[in-house]
């Protein structure tokens, strides 16, 4: 018989200076308090895979934190990022089950690890695997362990397939490598990984973004025809309504970061300073504004030399 503890003579008690009855509910007590401790221990849950209905023939494909895009014609099927083996399999499986229509592409939104894993499963397929080139360069450099894209773009490039076809378009530097947005049609529906975010804030201290890229990026998509639909590669669905409030708010931390740093305030100062209540609605507000804040800071002193200004107090002189 497996024991908690080790076995100890029936007339020793457990705890001395106690009589055998306390010293066994002593014990007990403890036995149930470890057992409570292993039970309320976090477990690693398997992410939950859903597909929804975006509009028309577009779909979005959720597992976990992540989603990509698919769109059903009437020659095939086109799949955007894996997101990784597991749940590229498990989409795999559900669109023969569902479509029974070959997957004819698959398209990268970028080249960052967290998306593009398991592409794999979609080349044996018989998927084409279509990226942007600085996409499809970082993936072979890096030997990334994924299928590597077969057809790639410099600016722009058009999927078509059945009566529909994606509108693939590169914006410059933003996050990652060769990130670009997608535009399916004539669902009219645009898809964005990353540098667009709706209800929620972008991710942590912003590592792989660049905050000039985001904003310009996003400008240039608010300039573009309207869309009918967003969709985002992590948080919530929304309209132009949302990303132009998401705009703001990025435009809004930039400046803030910048004016506060022309004006000589480190780092910790800038954190406890900075608050943008028009945007507390937005998930992890609280939680991630200090490190927006933070990444935003980095980009000035990493990309922009902030440190060799003459200009700003207490900088450092070259």
């Amino acid at each position: 018989m497996t024991r908690l503890f080790p076995a100890r003579s029936s007339h020793a008690s457990a705890y001395p200076g106690l009589s055998r009855r306390a010293s066994w509910l002593m014990t007990l007590s403890t036995a149930l308090m470890l057992m409570a401790s292993l039970l309320a221990a976090p477990v690693q849950a398997a992410p939950a895979y859903t597909i929804d209905k975006m509009k028309d023939n577009v779909y979005r494909y959720t597992a976990g934190n992540y989603r990509s895009v698919f769109m059903v014609t009437t020659e095939g099927i086109v799949v955007t990022d894996p997101i990784n083996p597991e749940a590229a399999a498990s989409l795999k499986a559900a669109l023969q089950k569902e479509f029974n229509l070959p997957i004819k592409y698959m398209i990268y939104s970028h080249n960052h690890a967290d998306h593009t894993l398991g592409g794999e499963v979609f080349k044996a397929a018989g998927a084409t695997v279509v990226a942007q080139r600085y996409a499809a360069e970082d993936i072979a450099w890096t030997r990334l362990p994924t299928a590597m894209p077969e057809v790639t773009f410099k600016d722009k490039m058009t999927v078509s397939l059945g009566n529909s076809w994606v509108d693939l378009e590169y914006h410059g530097p933003n996050n990652g490598r060769g990130s670009i947005s997608m535009r399916f049609m004539p669902a009219n529906v645009m898809y964005v990984v990353d540098w667009i975010v709706i209800g929620r804030m972008p991710y942590k201290d912003l590592q792989g973004y660049d905050i000039h890229g985001m904003i310009r990026s996003t400008r240039e998509i608010l300039a573009e025809p309207d869309f009918d639909l967003f969709v985002g590669g992590h948080a919530e669905k929304g309209s132009r309504e949302d990303v132009e409030q998401y705009l703001g708010y990025i435009e809004a931390l930039y400046t803030a970061v910048r004016d506060g740093m022309l004006a000589g305030k480190d780092l910790p100062t800038l954190q406890q300073e900075i608050r943008l209540p028009a945007y507390k609605d937005l998930k992890m507000y609280d939680a991630w504004l200090p490190l927006n804040i933070e990444g935003v800071y980095n980009t000035f002193i990493n990309d922009s030399y902030f440190r060799f200004r003459t200009d700003i107090p207490g900088q450092e002189k070259s």
